[in-house]
């Protein structure tokens, strides 16, 4: 059973991983992401615009639950968590993002692909890791061996992840969601072609359902 903080990762089998290059993309991309049935949001931390489009989506799309991505230091957990996020996503884990998570009582996905990684996740009592990069560290097998020993953590894959191996994925018993952009594809965005994005979001979450109904 989640903690009530984490609850919010069952809303959506699939959490896109937005890297927003143009603020005035944020609020439309994630309006699309949610018409089309997907309402967990992970903005990344790779471009300047960051966390004005998690302010700007946070504000705006009330709908949406926003979090932030690729946060590595205390100093960003705490500027994304000003910004409206409220979830916090990071490729790996430290003790100072440890404790940012527990001063600000945010919600934080911490990255771990080894079982040494995924212990240390684990004795610091987070209930879910995000498996980065998923395609270069063993993929679906290593998430199902890791299961063994860790029986009561769930995984977020992220990293390679699509439409050809999400039921590889959501098959497995102790993956949770999983995290991927291949439904907002660069050129639908930059041109503002949000019904392709919509369309994109309907058929991503429409066959993790397929997946989790079989």
């Amino acid at each position: 059973m989640l903690p009530d903080n984490y609850q919010f990762v069952l809303r959506s089998p699939v959490i896109p991983v937005m890297v927003i290059n143009d603020v005035s993309e944020a609020v439309p991309m994630a309006k699309a992401l949610v018409a089309g049935g997907i309402t967990t949001l992970e903005i990344t931390l790779r471009t300047e615009c960051a966390l004005e489009a998690i302010r700007s989506i946070a504000e705006a799309v009330p709908e949406a639950m926003v979090g932030a991505g690729t946060v590595c230091t205390d100093q960003q957990f705490h500027g994304v968590v000003a910004a409206g996020a409220r979830f916090v996503v990071s490729p790996g884990c430290s003790d100072e993002l440890i404790a940012a998570s527990r001063d600000t009582s945010t919600p934080l996905l911490p990255g771990a692909v080894t079982a040494t990684e995924v212990m240390a996740v684990r004795n610091a009592g987070f209930p879910i890791v995000k498996f980065f990069p998923a395609s270069t560290s063993g993929g679906a097998p290593a998430i199902k061996a890791l299961g063994g020993p860790f029986h009561d953590l769930k995984f977020i894959p992220t990293g390679g992840v699509g439409p050809s191996n999400i039921g590889e994925y959501l098959a497995l018993s102790n993956v949770i969601a999983v995290g991927g952009s291949w439904m907002i594809p660069a050129d639908a965005c930059s041109k503002g072609d949000w019904t392709t994005i919509e369309q994109l979001a309907r058929e991503a979450v429409n066959l993790a359902s397929s997946v989790n109904a079989a």
